[in-house]
């Protein structure tokens, strides 16, 4: 299996993207698959490289990346040395990465012989599904979509009455990372590229929207991101897919670091069914 990690390409915001390529060099194109991580994620996250692995097994031409504003730096992409840009990032600015990828991809000839850019789809897990929903409904080149503990809706998230008036004033309001125990900054303009935004934000209109094959995908034991968003996302969309993963958490049980040669069980269900899905 070919793996090409850690390249860099160009963002639209002064940026570089950090992206991951995993296939199996067979001279014929393969669809694309092009993976969205969280919030507070990254793409070296615990089992996202044995997950990558599958879908290269697959048959699959599989990118992952990290969002130019996460946190991570090219030196050090799994930490979060970086957290002025943490503080500036937005939800545009997440949309322009994922543009951003899919755009070197479509114009890559090195992979001319390896990649389909006819057939493009898009994986998000929890914020990045919002994103890749938004995202599928912007740009016709993305044939099919899935969210994995996918959110569904932005503007719930953000912090309300007094914390958001303290916001406002302050100019940036913190939340600490359980996992680096470093307290993150969100400053205030990522409120207000919300609302600048607000109709292209909209994740029920997008989803509405939606003409390309969807399946959501959800663990009945998240506690992050409620099973109620999944069930609003096919409510949004009827024709959407939908599976519960049983005994599933946010991350479908697995954690960082995972140092295990196999991915867990509910996160080998969840590589199945999307592999099923995209034939």
């Amino acid at each position: 299996m070919k793996k090409i990690t850690n390249q860099v390409i160009e963002g639209k915001h002064q940026k570089p993207i950090l992206l991951d390529v995993f296939f199996e060099e067979t001279s014929q194109p393969k669809p694309i698959i092009i993976f969205c991580h969280g919030y507070k994620g990254f793409k070296d996250w615990g089992a996202w490289n044995l997950m990558a692995s599958e879908f290269a097994k697959a048959g699959f031409f599989f990118i992952k990346f990290n969002f130019s504003y996460n946190g991570g730096t090219a030196e050090q992409p799994i930490n979060f040395p970086d957290l002025e840009a943490f503080g500036n990032n937005n939800y545009t600015k997440e949309l322009d990465d994922v543009e951003a990828v899919a755009d070197w991809i479509f114009h890559n000839t090195d992979f001319k012989n390896e990649a389909n850019c006819n057939e493009i789809s898009l994986i998000g897990h929890s914020r990045g599904g919002g994103i890749v929903l938004l995202k599928s409904n912007e740009d016709i080149r993305i044939k099919k979509v899935i969210t994995l503990a996918g959110v569904s809706d932005f503007e719930s998230r953000f912090p309300k009455n007094d914390d958001f008036q303290k916001w406002k004033e302050k100019g940036v309001y913190y939340l600490k990372n359980g996992r680096t125990h470093q307290e993150m900054p969100h400053f205030y303009q990522f409120f207000e590229d919300f609302e600048k935004n607000k109709h292209r934000l909209n994740i029920k209109k997008a989803i509405e929207n939606l003409q390309i094959p969807h399946l959501i995908l959800h663990g009945n034991n998240d506690t992050s991101v409620l099973i109620s968003e999944a069930e609003n996302l096919k409510k949004w969309q009827p024709k959407s897919a939908f599976t519960i993963i049983e005994n599933a958490d946010h991350v479908f049980n697995v954690s960082h670091p995972w140092n295990k040669k196999e991915m867990s069980k509910e996160l080998t269900e969840v590589t199945a069914i999307c592999i099923d899905f995209l034939r």
